[in-house]
């Protein structure tokens, strides 16, 4: 394996999600020679079958649920009916509309090459592209960057196969083919996808039972969260089973892909009917047929192995996004694509390790669920000496005047700081809160200053201004409010 004398491009993206669209970017900007190689859609998994997909679902969902609950405010309305595909047609005009910032042609526009086709690495510096038109390209690059994403989990469960299970990936190519909601939704994985999608499915009409092995909801958040979120699901009618886990399907032979599954828990086993089967069990690395094993490049678990960089163990490749984790958001892989462009590009220079000290992610269930930084378990399990304050969004004037009074807003600060380590947001608009506490914590921007912001009134980001008053209220000095006392008294004379 002979380094070449001269290289085709500077730089070779394989894969055009987030990750790999803004590894090219960058790359024409600087004005290098690369190649964007996709053998499918442009735009990965975000844009057709995750983020957009998903969240135009929820909007619709919303609609319903919207709908159901206008009489508390004195609008009668009947109940809603639901029509799955005017609903898909949502969803549809939604990809379309966004397609053209990821397409093909907005590429080559600004540079990029974009090859249509498989890429497989034949050394580590040659590209082997298979093409979808069947012919076939050989290209060199000074630096490669390996964004080809992941892919849901499908466990080796028995019946499994037998039976017409969708998964995130999958599921929007069924429904197209629907006229109807499907009547029982059975939903394996409590996670972020399985949360948003039972509450979604839920909405527009499914019964829908969601199964989770862990004790609760989206382990990965604080137990408070976890009940949130739970209580809200079970409100609305969806079956939680928590602490229980798969063991076996089998199809029904008289309804095209419905069956039965078997689930057990401390409790014993208990048999689940279903017409739809989610699988939301998580994502792995794609890593299948890119020659990544031959070049020594993956672990014996299937993983990638980057340094903090992002580097494989040939400095010249690397990776960004879903393939290479820790966090598998569509913001992280943008994020990520940076490093990897710029280290690709320029590492002999200078190279950069990844900021991994301010991460957003957000949870799409009614109520959101939003966080950055440090969970109270994860400051726990790392030894760090926190305070956590909380303030109830029953007590925020937007949320009495909107009905939406379920959340709150969880801060941990470094002990006796006003330093923010973890936020965690539940409430109406969430997502959209959490970013004022993200600007806080990137810039080194504690509750004093946050306090001292003037806020719109009446909206919901007072909730984290307040939030910030309730820190101040605990922490406040106790010897000067003994001296201002005592000050007063002397003034009254």
């Amino acid at each position: 394996m002979n380094r070449p004398k001269q290289f085709d491009r500077n730089l070779i993206v394989i894969g055009a999600g987030a990750a790999g669209l803004v590894s090219a970017y960058i790359a024409a900007a600087v004005k290098a020679n690369v190649t964007l190689i996709e053998a499918g859609q442009m735009g990965g998994d975000c844009l057709n079958t995750g983020c957009i997909p998903s969240k135009a679902l929820i909007r619709c969902a919303r609609m319903a649920q919207q709908a159901r609950g206008a009489a508390r405010f004195g609008v009668g309305l009947p109940e809603p009916e639901i029509d799955l595909p005017t609903v898909m047609k949502h969803v549809r005009e939604s990809i379309e509309a966004i397609e053209p910032n990821d397409s093909i042609e907005r590429y080559s526009g600004l540079g990029v090459e974009v090859l249509q086709g498989y890429a497989r690495l034949r050394d580590p510096w040659t590209v082997q592209v298979r093409m979808n038109d069947g012919s076939e390209q050989v290209l060199t690059g000074r630096a490669i960057v390996l964004a080809t994403g992941a892919v849901p989990v499908v466990p080796p469960l028995p019946g499994l196969q037998q039976v017409s299970y969708v998964t995130s990936e999958t599921l929007w190519g069924r429904l197209a083919q629907l006229p109807r909601v499907p009547a029982k939704l059975l939903v394996l994985g409590g996670g972020a996808i399985g949360c948003e999608l039972a509450q979604a499915f839920c909405r527009l009409g499914a019964s829908v039972t969601l199964v989770e092995k862990a004790p609760r909801l989206l382990p990965a958040e604080d137990e408070p969260i976890s009940e949130v979120v739970t209580e809200a699901l079970l409100s609305e009618g969806v079956a939680v089973l928590t602490g229980t886990e798969a063991q076996r399907f089998e199809a029904d032979t008289a309804r095209q892909g419905a069956g039965t599954a078997v689930v057990k828990s401390v409790q014993g086993e208990r048999t689940l009917a279903f017409d739809l089967l989610l699988l939301a069990l998580g994502r792995r690395p794609y890593i299948q047929d890119l020659g990544l094993q031959e070049l020594g490049l993956v672990d014996d678990d299937g993983r990638l192995q980057t340094d903090a960089c992002l580097r494989t163990k040939y400095p010249h490749i690397l990776a960004a996004g879903d393939l290479v984790g820790p966090y598998r958001f569509t913001h992280m892989a943008s994020h990520q694509a940076w490093y990897a462009a710029v280290n690709g590009l320029f590492g002999d220079l200078k190279k950069f390790s990844v900021d991994y000290s301010v991460v957003p992610r957000a949870v799409f269930v009614d109520p959101e669920v939003a966080g950055v930084g440090l969970t109270e378990v994860q400051a726990r399990e790392r030894g760090i000496a926190y305070e956590l304050t909380c303030y109830e969004l029953r007590e925020l004037d937007r949320a009495i005047v909107d009905g939406s009074r379920s959340g709150f807003v969880r801060v941990l600060t470094a002990k006796g700081k006003d330093r923010i380590i973890g936020a965690s947001i539940v409430g109406e608009n969430a997502a959209e809160m959490i970013a004022e506490l993200v600007l806080a914590m990137r810039h080194g921007l504690g509750m004093n200053k946050l306090l001292g912001t003037i806020h719109t009134y009446p909206t919901m980001m007072e909730a984290n201004r307040f939030a910030a008053g309730a820190w101040k209220r605990a922490n406040a000095p106790k010897k000067t409010l003994k001296l201002l006392e005592w000050f007063h008294r002397w003034r009254r004379g």
